[in-house]
């Protein structure tokens, strides 16, 4: 793996935030999905986070913004120390190395869980400081349903398309599903990778510059249906209906049944997990990050689970599972990362 070196102005820029003072080099930290990247430096037995976050590709204005909402309603995520937009730099605090996903195992699953959904609960009911905020839509839905087709059926796969008689109608029905619930504050990433448990027991939040108002189960599904760590079917569905009573127990969704919000939760998953499928073979043609190849098969199960759950039940689901069985499971079977390691 190339060695990762940082801009040349990134160092100095840091340097003059602290104060002019002389700090230790900046060395490589792991990074994300985006063109951002990470580096840690010491000072004064304190480390810091200097980031490089592109300015044409990344959204740092929205970043900055969904950190103050966040911190101020009590959230903890990286303190920030400065920022320069023109360059796209900025100085963080430094939350450490640990990942929730790290720590998950089934006797830790539970308490985990409940630590998260205190953070979700208190990231739904923000409201944003401008009015204008972005919402998810029928257009940015439509954005990431497509995805599915152009990267993951097309490009990765080189399969014919669904045809339109069985896409449309399908796609049509999962964003009517998503549109239909409430709206709230929606992390859209919010998993256990971007989940870091830290000293005091808090749950820090980070990538989180994606965030619009959006359906209430997103987050939800996110975290229970995760892209890289799965639970039994029984143990998602009692997690999200406990996180359904505590949202009642704060009158909230008081007249939703349980019925009503699991086709929700499911239907808002599947929606998920066919972006998914399509952002992660992506990130593998486009952005050369071949290891999001591993987590695929995880997802096709997700996909899959639900296609069998709703197929007597929906129709517009029927047909895509028949086209998705017949059509694109033999290639998928053939393919290297779709074989057990």
């Amino acid at each position: 793996m190339a060695v990762r070196h940082p801009p040349a102005g990134l160092l100095p820029w840091a340097q003059a935030t602290l104060g002019g003072v002389k700090v230790s080099e900046l060395a490589s930290v792991a990074g994300d999905a985006s063109a951002r990247r990470y580096f840690r430096l010491h000072f004064e037995g304190q480390t810091y986070i200097a980031v490089e976050a592109p300015p044409t590709s990344e959204k740092n204005t929205e970043f900055l913004a969904v950190r103050g909402m966040l911190e101020r309603a009590g959230i903890t995520v990286p303190r920030l120390y400065g920022a320069d937009l023109e360059n796209g730099f900025m100085l963080l605090g430094d939350l450490g190395d640990r990942l929730l996903l790290d720590e998950l195992t089934p006797d830790t699953v539970d308490a985990s869980y409940q630590r998260a959904f205190d953070v979700l609960l208190t990231l739904g009911a923000i409201e944003p400081d401008d009015p204008r905020w972005p919402s998810y839509d029928d257009a940015l839905f439509s954005e990431e349903l497509s995805r599915f087709p152009q990267w993951f059926v097309d490009a990765l796969l080189t399969c014919d398309l669904p045809p339109e008689p069985v896409w449309r109608p399908f796609a049509d029905l999962l964003k009517r599903n998503a549109l239909e619930q409430p709206r709230v504050l929606v992390h859209r990433d919010f998993h256990s990778r971007n989940l870091m448990p830290q000293a005091d027991g808090s749950l820090a939040v980070i990538d989180f510059q994606d965030s619009v108002m959006g359906p209430v189960s997103y987050d939800l599904v996110s975290l229970l249906r995760d892209c890289y760590i799965r639970w039994t079917p029984a143990q998602v569905e009692q997690w999200a209906l406990e996180y359904l009573s505590l949202m009642q127990s704060k009158g909230q969704l008081v007249d939703v049944a349980a019925g009503q919000f699991l086709c929700w939760f499911d239907l808002m998953g599947l929606e998920r997990h066919i972006k998914v499928l399509g952002t992660f073979a992506r990130l593998y043609l486009r952005d050369r990050k071949s290891g999001y190849l591993q987590d695929l098969p995880l997802v096709l199960l997700y996909v899959q689970e639900m296609l069998e759950k709703y197929r007597t039940e929906l129709p517009e689901v029927a047909a895509f599972a028949d086209w998705f069985e017949m059509s694109l499971m033999p290639v998928i079977d053939t393919q290297p990362w779709a074989k057990p390691s």
